[in-house]
């Protein structure tokens, strides 16, 4: 990308999200549209973001014990017609394979849009006893949904992402699966992309098609939307039953296992620029950051001094272990460098100039809150780590902070409807649960959802801010992408 376009003004935030977003992700380099419908393209930046990520979170599913396999993208009709819950909920997004070549086969095959029926319809051969479980599996893969609205990373015809598939003997063990990768979820979500996220169920109409219920994360974004960030389903015995799995248990009675299943996708990344991006691009985690570091040189005076400054930055990136550039480009100014490694969220920023290295000292600036400071030169390989970590941290606790002031407790429809008029919230309210109840909160005001049911708060038998009848539940309430 050249100078003059990493420089031009982005559409702020404020003025339209929407195309700030789209800007921000292209412009970034993040990705792009292609000739195919809804599908977008991963360049080498954003396809580095997803490493890290991924990354991440496969070392917390190996760490809780799952293992990585792979199932193939194609799946009978047959297998998929053997839950008819499971179908209903996806047959408008599925893509269906007719021909092979020039023939037209026998029975249609759908490109996957999740893989519970192939995996399900593969474990009835393998699972006889009960020392076969629990089965605790994982799949990176694409799948296809589709989508007749799409926007880059956030709703894509094709995607990538991890799906889990657990089973387990007992309804108890497929209970503490659901909740310990929500918790992979939540870890992730807070400890790497630094998004706080409210944990919960969802209610019976936003739960996964064919679970016997769903938990979930919620993440505020920048404009106070909210965005799924991960989800967590338990299936009881529905798909089990259905694909005729059973088991021999300890006395030798035949029994259906229970099931889990959970994923996270590269809808994530869409997450992560709208809930801290700002006017001038992306602001990334340090944790998961392609680049954590990015070095200009300032080359001015004489050739000496150049060479001082050179050596002073190839020194710097011998003794770094962390992830580290020196920006040595000789056809952009200081300047340019500067917006361009911004627009690319770059957690922290060093700049090496003479006058500076006279003095034994190099600027810093963070990308998060611009704060700048300047630390000697012969030091700062090695507090480097710590500069990131407190980036790291700045950047929950802004989000943190947002979420805070956006969030607001309501007790009724009015309340709740007020709460909305003047820009969008987290609101927080009592909820029994009944579906009339939810249909008349989706009302209230333009495309509300409950979100979940926090697993964090209690109600304490408080009135339904609908009907009023004593609840247990306090759910939240936004608009949400």
């Amino acid at each position: 990308m050249n100078a003059a376009a990493d420089t031009k003004r982005i559409t702020p935030k404020s003025e339209d999200f929407d195309k700030w977003y789209v800007e921000v992700v292209r412009r970034a380099e993040l990705a792009d549209y292609t000739p195919v419908r809804g599908c977008m393209v991963i360049r080498p930046y954003g396809f580095a973001l997803w490493e890290n990520i991924r990354d991440a979170l496969d070392a917390m599913i190996k760490r809780t014990g799952h293992e990585n396999m792979y199932f193939p993208l194609l799946i009978p009709e047959s297998y998929l017609q053997r839950e008819a819950d499971h179908v209903e909920g996806f047959a408008p997004q599925i893509a269906w394979v007719t021909h092979g070549g020039e023939k037209q086969l026998e029975e249609r095959l759908a490109i996957r849009p999740t893989s519970e029926t192939i995996i399900c319809s593969l474990y009835s051969k393998w699972i006889h006893s009960w020392r076969d479980l629990p089965v605790l599996i994982n799949q990176w893969a694409n799948v296809m949904r589709w989508e007749l609205r799409t926007r880059l990373f956030l709703r894509t015809a094709e995607f990538l992402w991890q799906e889990g598939h657990t089973f387990h003997a007992t309804d108890e063990e497929a209970a503490h699966e659901v909740e310990t990768m929500l918790g992979c979820y939540r870890e992730l979500a807070e400890e790497w992309l630094a998004m706080p996220v409210i944990s919960g169920r969802k209610t019976d109409s936003e739960k996964f098609a064919g679970a016997r219920y769903t938990l979930s994360i919620e993440a505020m974004m920048s404009d106070g939307w909210a965005l799924q960030a991960g989800t967590s389903h338990h299936f009881d015995q529905n798909f089990t039953k259905a694909y005729d799995i059973t088991f021999s248990d300890r006395n030798n009675v035949r029994q259906n296992p229970f099931q889990t299943s959970w994923g996270l996708s590269t809808r994530i990344i869409g997450g992560l620029i709208m809930a801290h991006g700002d006017d001038a691009g992306l602001i990334i985690p340090p944790r998961i950051a392609p680049i954590q570091v990015i070095v200009v040189p300032i080359l001015q005076g004489d050739s000496e001094q150049r060479a001082a400054v050179e050596a002073a930055c190839q020194q710097l990136q011998r003794e770094s272990t962390v992830r580290l550039r020196i920006d040595n480009r000789e056809d952009m100014r200081p300047g340019e460098k500067f917006a361009h490694w911004e627009l690319r969220g770059v957690p922290l920023r060093i700049t090496i100039g003479a006058r500076d290295l006279a003095s034994g000292v190099v600027t810093i600036t963070r990308r998060v809150d611009g704060h700048t400071q300047t630390l000697p030169l012969n030091q700062l390989a090695t507090q480097l780590p710590a500069l990131l970590e407190e980036a790291q941290t700045a950047i929950y606790q802004r989000a943190q902070r947002l979420l805070q002031e956006r969030s607001v407790n309501v007790a009724s429809l009015s309340e709740l409807t007020a709460a909305f008029a003047d820009r969008p919230i987290f609101a927080n309210a009592p909820f029994c649960n009944r579906p009339e109840c939810e249909e008349a909160v989706k009302n209230a005001a333009h495309a509300l959802t409950i979100r979940n049911l926090r697993s964090d708060q209690s109600a304490n038998g408080a009135p339904c801010l609908v009907c009023g009848k004593p609840t247990e539940h306090i759910a939240v309430i936004a608009r949400a992408y």
